[in-house]
């Protein structure tokens, strides 16, 4: 089904949104010019083994896995895409001939490649650097289009929690040996996650929204967004109110971790092997889901975002800026972060896969946990609505699921 979505927009032609490489045994270096040129327009779909007429000629298959590893680690060295920016190459065939495909979302922050700021208009990818009209629309689009990117320049460090910072280090090492992060200070984070910015239009510069809501003491974030609220409810005794109540107000790390534990608290586990590795088919569920649920929200609206627990489901709810209405088909649909810069972030310590995956995760594990589909609904609320059997949502609240919950 992919497959023919995909070769649908193959037949339309290069576009604003689509663009061909023929890349046959390596990668054009104009291939990292689209890359930049999409995340600083709409986004796109990215074709490697695909001529400018679209004639499918496919890459080497002998190539294939160094092309792949080429493009992933040129992406996270900065003196190719500045910031960087991590996306995977998915190979797939087509007419019998192995193509490999990028979707490259739209993002939060100006990008350079090599230096140089491009911009995507029509069919092609043109360099900017020099029109100063152009740099600085382009810079107040992206100020102005995504809320996490709000400068405030009265913020502190001090107002931020520093322990958070020592264990995101932690959790970027275990992701990659070496990690950049492991030897900055905090505010090197900061500035190489883009948690710290400068306005080109009024020069101010400091922490950014996204910056506040990840590591932010409770009281800072009182005072930037006073609405931030995330409502964990258990009802299945106390329709008209609650069996079980969590009123989170604070920053994603630790709300990521009390969600989790709400979770673990009123949900039974389910014993499976993937291969020869037990999988905790609730965990797999769950960290996508609460995840999904924290990054991609619209934070400038008030509506208070939700997990509700009750006897046959758990449904989610939160503020969205959406791309589309209606139920989402996890096999053929196209991501659109709401958070950038926060999901890069969460990517970075492993809290969440590439986008789009935990869709697919929640569709994949939730049949096996519960055996039914779930729903992704798209509107100005989104909402997920994971089933459950009376076997998983049995109460359980051990020690041994309250420290596996602890990141």
């Amino acid at each position: 089904m992919k497959i023919e979505y995909l070769k649908k927009i193959i037949s339309s032609g290069e576009s604003i949104t689509v663009e061909f490489k023929e890349s046959k045994k390596k990668i054009n270096k104009d291939v990292y010019e689209s890359v930049c040129a999409f995340l600083n327009r709409y986004g796109g779909h990215l074709f490697l083994g695909v001529k400018d007429n679209g004639d499918i000629v496919g890459v080497d298959v002998d190539s294939l896995e160094q092309l792949k590893k080429d493009f992933v680690t040129s992406l996270n060295n900065p003196q190719t895409i500045n910031p960087t920016f991590y996306m995977a190459l998915e190979d797939i065939e087509v007419d019998g001939k192995k193509i490999l495909y990028i979707n490259i979302p739209e993002s939060s922050q100006v990008h350079r490649c090599k230096g140089k700021i491009f911009d995507r208009n029509e069919d092609g990818d043109f360099d900017i650097t020099n029109n100063t009209n152009l740099v600085y629309g382009l810079y107040m689009r992206k100020q102005s289009t995504y809320t996490e990117n709000g400068i405030f320049p009265y913020a502190e460090m001090e107002e931020l929690e520093p322990e958070l910072f020592t264990k995101v280090r932690k959790l970027a090492a275990n992701q990659k040996a070496n990690h950049p992060w492991t030897s900055m200070d905090d505010v090197e984070i900061l500035k190489s996650a883009g948690l710290y910015l400068r306005d080109l239009s009024t020069g101010k510069q400091g922490i950014t929204l996204g910056g506040i809501m990840i590591f932010g003491k409770e009281e800072l974030i009182h005072a930037a967004l006073p609405h931030h609220r995330t409502d964990a409810i258990l009802r299945r005794e106390n329709l008209d109110r609650y069996d079980d109540r969590d009123d989170i107000r604070i920053n994603l790390l630790r709300s990521y971790e009390r969600l989790m534990q709400f979770i673990a608290k009123h949900l039974n586990d389910k014993f499976y092997l993937e291969g020869d590795q037990r999988v905790s088919l609730r965990d797999k569920i769950f960290r996508e889901a609460i995840s999904n649920l924290l990054i991609h929200r619209e934070f400038s609206n008030p509506f208070p975002a939700k997990l509700v627990i009750e006897k046959d489901r758990v449904y989610i709810e939160n503020s969205n800026k959406p791309h589309g209405n209606g139920i989402i088909d996890p096999e053929n649909f196209s991501p659109y972060p709401k958070n950038p810069t926060i999901a890069k972030f969460f990517k970075e310590i492993g809290w969440v896969d590439e986008l789009g995956s935990g869709v697919r995760n929640i569709y994949k594990y939730n049949k096996i946990y519960a055996g039914a589909e779930p729903e992704f609904i798209e509107g100005d609320v989104f909402k997920t609505i994971i089933p459950l059997t009376a076997q998983t949502a049995a109460t359980r609240d051990t020690d041994e699921d309250e420290q596996r919950m602890e990141c």
